[in-house]
């Protein structure tokens, strides 16, 4: 795979714009007609909590909870799109699933909401994944990943703060480091632009690097081989049957300034 992989599409702003959008027309709809979407999130070990595996990231308990996720969700979503946009719908998908489903074994018995265990995913994904491909931009994102969201990383341990589910970020946290084995990137590699860059390059056949001896230290070039001329005739390029036969006028001084003098004007 190469770098022109990287592509910008639709879905590089459409499809973080759109979830996002969602899950706020969601938070619209239960405090405009008085719905109480908690009762829909994950109760661990409970027959009923399973179906919080699938609407628990859309549902919120106050503004800011949806506040706070909005903006990670935004830029994590648009990074995965761009950077994995064959692997993206795919992660997104299975990373509820996955993070949802490991919720409901481990959690608390409360209602667990909210779409944090998914951006818990995307940053474990984006991070790991980077690293694991050994590429330059990846590995750069990967570095972006933590200084951006690296704190949140002591939120999937108990008892920091009890009003958020530890147990929901430590999901997401090791499903998408799971994800990371699912989906095999294919290796990268640069476009070739230079000769010295294909694997065929012969170093001894380069003009420039003859210029360099086993050591490295620049060297002068090879004399050429002098080749010893034959004797044969050279035949000229014109060709003529006739002779030419040329004159010498031996001019005096005198002569020649007499005709160097300018004419006077008529």
């Amino acid at each position: 795979m190469e770098e022109n992989d990287f592509k910008f599409t639709n879905a590089v702003i459409g499809v973080p714009l759109f979830f996002v959008l969602f899950l706020w027309f969601v938070y619209w709809l239960e405090i405009r007609f008085g719905f109480d979407f908690d009762e829909h999130g994950i109760l661990p070990r409970t027959f009923s909590g399973l179906q919080g595996i699938v609407f628990s990231p859309f549902i919120h308990s106050n503004i800011d909870h949806l506040y706070n996720n909005s903006i990670p969700l935004l830029v994590l979503l648009a990074a995965l799109f761009f950077f994995y946009r064959k692997e993206a719908k795919g992660i997104l998908a299975y990373g509820i699933l996955l993070s949802g489903g490991l919720t409901w074994l481990i959690g608390r018995e409360n209602y667990h909401i909210g779409a944090s265990g998914l951006i818990y995913v995307l940053v474990s994904f984006i991070f790991f994944k980077g690293l694991q491909t050994h590429y330059y931009r990846l590995v750069a994102l990967s570095l972006t990943v933590v200084v951006l969201y690296g704190g949140m990383v002591w939120y999937v341990f108990p008892k920091i703060d009890e009003t958020i589910s530890w147990e929901g970020h430590l999901s997401g946290l090791i499903a998408g480091f799971v994800l990371t084995f699912f989906y095999k990137k294919p290796e990268f590699k640069k476009v070739t632009k230079y000769d010295w860059e294909r694997p065929d390059y012969d170093p001894s056949q380069d003009k420039f690097m003859q210029r360099f001896d086993e050591n490295g230290n620049f060297v002068n070039p090879p004399k050429p081989e002098i080749t010893e001329e034959n004797g044969d005739e050279i035949v000229p390029f014109f060709q003529s049957n006739s002779d030419v036969i040329y004159h010498y006028i031996e001019n005096k001084e005198e002569d020649i300034n007499e005709k160097n003098e300018s004419k006077p004007e008529l």
